[in-house]
């Protein structure tokens, strides 16, 4: 199975804090490495005409973000920003 994941939150998708899954938007699974490959290609396309920061690790972690895209932390009194994260999830 290959997974597409996005999630949205308040650090980029590589840290995988405890509890990330309860951040994910949407998860798509694929049989076939290229549906699934042509799908990712997609949303990043698509999210690269959304946001214009990124960065990527291990090419398959995405992190897109705007700057105008903050919340308020009230434990550490500070603006945080989102991030719109995309994991790309092969097979072992």
């Amino acid at each position: 199975m290959f997974e597409v994941i996005y999630m949205k939150a308040d650090y980029e998708p590589w840290w995988a804090f405890e509890g990330w899954e309860e951040h994910i938007v949407k998860k798509e699974t694929f049989e076939q490495e290229e549906e699934a490959l042509n799908y990712l290609k997609m949303i990043l396309d698509e999210f690269r005409g959304k946001f214009p920061k990124e960065q990527v690790k291990e090419d398959k972690y995405w992190a897109f973000w705007s700057l105008k895209e903050q919340c308020y932390c009230e434990s550490c009194e500070d603006e945080l920003q989102i991030y719109h994260g995309i994991i790309w999830n092969t097979p072992k």
